[in-house]
């Protein structure tokens, strides 16, 4: 990757970050908890919901998912790959630590799933094996192109650059930060990395309530 790509890496994900802090700034008065206490465990509401890109890709069990039909509970959409050296394991990680100190009525209600940016090496099975590894529970999504994911990457303002596929042993840069989608299947906003595990254990039973 060029540093002008870098460059532009940055400055993407810095302007989404901003955005994200000023729309919450409208919520201060709106809707349901302490909007100062979410935005401190890094959770960022918009205050319009965003929908989704009629994307199909596949999931960890080889089944055609609609990202646009991701309804009935609250995902989390994490943007990242299966042979990530950093960010990814340590942020399943601390997903499953997350949703192991959740009570039982928010677990029902959430779903964790993987979006991969690498598309090219991360099959199904390749998703289902290594998200095994943290929780059974978690859900993987792969897509026909690297274009697909971008989509939904764009969709909900997470960027990653795609990879030179063509050189051994590659990575993918992407942001660490999750999307926030309802169970109604808009996106409702983001949460910050790096994550605080003990501060969205706190926050997130109460915008789990949320329809």
């Amino acid at each position: 990757m060029t540093r002008t790509q870098k460059t532009v890496f940055i400055l993407v994900a810095i302007v989404a970050l901003i955005m994200g802090l000023t729309v919450n700034k409208v919520l201060s008065g709106k809707g349901q908890g302490d909007p100062t206490a979410l935005i401190d465990a890094g959770i960022i509401l918009l205050p319009q919901s965003r929908q989704l890109p009629p994307v199909t890709m596949t999931n960890q069990n080889g089944q055609p998912v609609v990202v646009n039909e991701l309804k009935g509970k609250w995902s989390l959409l994490f943007f990242g790959y299966t042979f990530c050296p950093d960010i990814c394991p340590t942020t399943l990680a601390q997903l499953r630590q997350i949703k192991s100190e959740l009570p039982k009525e928010a677990v029902d209600k959430l779903q964790v799933i993987l979006v991969s940016v690498d598309p090219n090496r991360d099959t199904p099975a390749q998703l289902k094996q290594y998200l095994g590894y943290f929780d059974p529970q978690f859900e993987g999504l792969t897509g026909a192109s690297v274009d697909d994911v971008q989509k939904v990457s764009n969709a909900v303002s997470i960027p990653f650059i795609p990879a030179d596929t063509s050189k051994p042993n590659y990575t993918v840069d992407h942001s660490g930060n999750l999307a926030l989608i309802g169970p109604d299947g808009t996106q409702r906003g983001f949460i910050r990395a790096p994550l605080n595990n003990q501060k969205l254990v706190a926050q997130l039973p109460g915008l789990l309530q949320r329809k």
